[in-house]
């Protein structure tokens, strides 16, 4: 369900998935993981509850707004690519990065940081993501003299 270009569907889940982490309802595993993660972010969690502003709201960067969604949704990226090792060395960064902090969730959002670059580049240039070019903003958060 997640693999949707409908904004509404996708708000939709988010929802519905924090919806039954809460109630601690049957949730299948990916509800459960996006139910994890707004559970470690509280500033989420009132609008997730509300579907109805969820699905009418609009965030506008230009006006400094971030989108919730958007964030949450990193959060799942950066942790399907922990879970299948891929890119390749990324789970090293997890753990070099995770030794140093001792945080999980920092070390997730110190990651994004160089995600959203690559998907914002991508984007700007209307090419895919450039995943050396991520590889090596991750490793300059390993190691910044680099």
């Amino acid at each position: 369900m997640l693999f949707t270009d409908d904004r509404s569907q996708l708000r939709r889940f988010f929802c519905q998935a924090w919806q039954k982490y809460r109630c601690k309802e049957t949730a299948q595993p990916l509800e459960k993981q996006i139910g994890e993660i707004v559970a470690i972010h509280p500033e989420y969690q009132t609008l997730l509850e509300n579907e109805a502003l969820s699905l009418e709201m609009d965030c506008l960067p230009e006006l400094g707004e971030s989108n919730p969604f958007l964030h949450l949704s990193m959060h799942l990226a950066i942790r399907e690519q922990l879970n299948s090792g891929q890119p390749a060395g990324i789970v090293k960064i997890y753990r070099t990065l995770l030794a140093t902090l001792g945080d999980p969730h920092e070390v997730e959002h110190r990651m994004m940081e160089c995600l959203a670059k690559s998907l914002w580049q991508a984007q700007h240039e209307g090419t895919a993501p450039d995943e050396s070019g991520y590889m090596r903003c991750l490793k300059t958060i390993v190691n910044p003299a680099t």
